[in-house]
Formats: C-alpha cells, structure tokens, sequence
C-alpha cells in the first residue's frame, strides 16, 4: 500500500471495476459486503484497513458497519493466511472419527497454532465447524475443497505436499486446489470455469439415492399431498 489505509491507485481502479460489476448482481448495493469482502481478501489474502475503506467506500457504509461483518465471520482474515489455508473439522462427527487427533497433530507438526501460519507463509492452519460432509468423515479442507476420511499421517502428507509445491487432487472437485487468493475471488463470484472437474458427489453420498432407485422409491407429488384437517372452532380454532 502506498497510502495510510488505502490500496494503491491502480489497485483501486482495478478493484473498482469489479466491485461495480459484484454490486450490480443486487437490488440493494449494500447486499454485496460478503462478495466485495472476498474481492479485497483476494488482493491481499487477507481483509486489511484498506480493504475495509474499499467496501465502505464503494457501498456508502462506515467502516465500522464493514468492520462488524468482517470480524462476525471466521472466512474474513484480519491478517495474512498461508497460500494454503487447511481446515480440520473439529465438530462431533469429525472429531469423534478422528478430527481432533488430526488437529493436534498439525498444529505440532506445523509448529503453529489455531488460526496461524507457517514461517514460510505456504500453510495457514484452522479448526473449523462442519464442512457438510459428515459422510466422509474426518474431513480436512484445504482452501474450501475437500480432502475426506482423513488421517493424522495423511493430513500431514498432505501438508507436506503443499509446502513442497507438490500438485494436490481433493477428493471430489477440481483436479488441483487453488491457492488462498484465487479461491477467495471464486467466492467473490468470478468463476474459473472448472466447477465442473471431477466428481460432485460419491460413495455414501449416493448410498440413499441408490437404494431409493433399486426399491422404486420417489418423491411424493406435491400437487397430492394430505393437507391438515381444517381445525375445530369448539376448540378455539377458525375454519
């Protein structure tokens, strides 16, 4: 930054430019903080002070108003994340299959703690709450992709593998992960045209849909549906 607090000219411009096309996607302009926040983490990797001014700017909010939407949720960082964020899933499936031993066992083989980073900047370490994927349980993310049914030696493979610069194959999804950046400008709504790589669903994802063909199950038809009975006016009701 080459102002207090704010991002170089051609930054600005640069970030202008998109910020206007994010802000055009909604009927109220201040329905695209979340978007434009993800645009300015995707600069710097972070959301810093003259990401704050930047969104506070471009939508006619305080930065105060930007600050407490910010700091409100966890995928905002307040300061630099590695190249390659990693989340372990500590919550109760993931940690009782495993989730919590494979945490402890980065933080100690990384050296770093919840929420840090490593002195090279390639990994950036965080326990986080529910991926959705309990199924594959424990889950481990690496920039929002998925990596499943984890183990402590693994996970540290894996992070091993990311440090070296070593191309890395989630489980389901993109053939390779982005780095931080890039997936926070994916989130900001700028696609890479490779959402459709590799598979969206497998293995106990598929287990009820499977068996629901194989019995001739189906969705009720929402035009037939039983509908309540009318409620007696005796007992206080209306009809």
């Amino acid at each position: 930054m080459s102002r207090t607090g704010t991002f170089p000219e051609e930054v600005e411009a640069r970030l202008a430019l998109d910020a206007k096309e994010i802000i055009a996607r909604y009927p109220h302009s201040r329905s695209a903080l979340l978007p434009l926040l993800h645009l300015v983490q995707a600069e710097e990797g972070y959301v810093s002070s003259a990401g704050i001014a930047f969104c506070a700017e471009q939508l006619d909010l305080t930065k105060a108003e930007v600050t407490a939407v910010a700091t409100f949720y966890t995928m905002y960082k307040r300061r630099p994340a590695g190249q390659y964020h990693v989340g372990v899933c500590t919550n109760t499936l993931c940690a009782v299959m495993g989730g919590d031993e494979i945490f402890e066992s980065l933080k100690e083989h990384l050296g770093v703690g919840n929420d840090e980073v490593t002195e090279d900047g390639k990994v950036s370490l965080e326990h986080v709450e529910c991926n959705a994927a309990c199924d594959f349980a424990p889950v481990v993310m690496v920039n929002w992709e998925f990596f499943d049914n984890q183990t402590p030696e693994s996970a540290k493979q894996l992070v091993d593998d990311l440090r070296l610069g070593k191309d890395v194959k989630p489980s389901r999804g993109p053939e390779s992960v982005c780095t931080w950046k890039q997936a926070a400008r994916l989130l900001a709504g700028f696609a890479d045209d490779r959402a459709t790589e590799g598979p969206q669903a497998a293995g106990p994802s598929l287990v009820g849909l499977e068996l629901a063909r194989k019995r001739g199950w189906a969705a009720p038809d929402p035009d037939n549906l039983p509908t309540a009975p009318a409620a007696d006016e005796g007992e206080g009701g209306t009809k």
